[in-house]
């Protein structure tokens, strides 16, 4: 989907002409970007949950792992969040 976007924009002016075909290009860009984050999320998650029994056991490092996994993810969440608002209002943009 993303490539068929890609090439739309970079053979037509349909982007620069058409409004919906802007918001629907848009839409489906921040749908594909929304859902690599979540996949991050997850991969995050599941890296922090295989570190987190070796912390109990005073393993300094893997803590400040688990920190800077932590980090990063609430960024991706904030991240999400921007991208989610982008993509409701392009849908609201689209249902008129």
């Amino acid at each position: 989907m993303i490539r068929l976007c890609a090439k739309t924009v970079a053979e037509t002016d349909l982007y620069e002409t058409d409004k919906e075909v802007q918001n629907l290009i848009d839409w489906i860009c921040l749908s594909e970007q929304i859902k690599e984050n979540n996949n991050t999320i997850r991969n995050l998650t599941n890296e922090y949950k295989k570190i987190e029994p070796d912390c109990w056991e005073g393993v300094w490092a893997q803590l400040e792992r688990m920190k800077e996994l932590c980090k990063e993810r609430n960024n991706l969440y904030e991240k999400q969040n921007n991208l989610k608002g982008q993509k409701y209002k392009i849908e609201k943009l689209l249902e008129r």
